[in-house]
């Protein structure tokens, strides 16, 4: 089975602090475009799962036709399923004025519980962090040692610096908990370490750079998990249309 794990897209991102506004306008469709440039990948590559780990969005005002394109994508791809964690930036998000029988089947939600969908013997747990729940989030998480377990959140580590803070992901409280992949979001920037024996933990970092706090090669992590053996091979693939750097001359 194939996952992408993807975040921090920040769609109809304003990122008018470093560009003009045409560069601003390009940048914003360019950004857009990704997105399908993702889908149209998963879609050649047979992924049956985009997991998105919070902030889809940038804002809660958001462009209507940003809005469509990325609804479209999804109803247009009914064979992948959009697991989608809102993050610290989805709260007001795109779904808020759709009613929920006009929602696509193929768009799952994560909610302030944890909630939990199976594909199988590849079971995806996901919870959006609240001021309630921050503490406790990983008491109540029961997973079966019997099953290949993802776990996706949306928070920082503990000590980051990055001008956007949210809530912090206590790592240690999630070992051996039986998760093999721990799907994070929030941190721009790719990592991938071990959680445990078990399993691991990755920051995918964000679709696209939007400024010069965000240089290097961007993309998301493509899963592909042997259904049999539980073997997993977690690849970084550089998929930003453009690349911020910073040259010291």
């Amino acid at each position: 089975m194939k996952i992408i794990h993807v975040a921090d897209l920040h769609l109809d991102s304003k990122i008018e602090s470093s560009l003009s506004p045409e560069q601003t306008r390009e940048r914003r469709l360019e950004m857009l475009e990704t997105f399908s440039r993702m889908v149209a990948y998963a879609e050649e590559q047979k992924v049956s799962v985009i997991l998105i780990s919070g902030d889809l969005f940038d804002k809660p005002h958001i462009r209507k036709s940003a809005r469509r394109r990325v609804f479209e994508e999804i109803v247009q791809h009914p064979d992948i399923d959009f697991l989608y964690l809102k993050g610290n930036h989805g709260k007001n998000d795109f779904l808020s004025d759709i009613p929920e029988e006009e929602l696509p089947k193929n768009l799952r939600m994560f909610e302030e519980e944890w909630t939990t969908y199976e594909y199988g013997n590849i079971v995806i747990s996901g919870r959006e962090i609240t001021e309630e729940n921050v503490k406790t989030m990983s008491v109540n998480l029961i997973l079966d040692e019997s099953k290949f377990n993802i776990v996706t959140l949306h928070g920082q580590e503990p000590g980051y610096v990055g001008r956007d803070r949210t809530h912090s992901i206590q790592l240690s409280q999630f070992k051996g908990k039986f998760i093999d992949y721990l799907a994070l979001g929030h941190v721009h920037s790719y990592k991938f370490g071990r959680l445990d024996e078990r399993g691991v933990c990755c920051y995918p970092g964000c679709l696209e750079g939007r400024n010069f706090h965000e240089c290097g090669e961007k993309g998301f992590v493509l899963l592909d998990i042997d259904e049999d053996s539980w073997q997993l091979d977690a690849a970084f693939v550089p998929f930003a249309s453009r690349q911020f750097c910073e040259f010291e001359v």
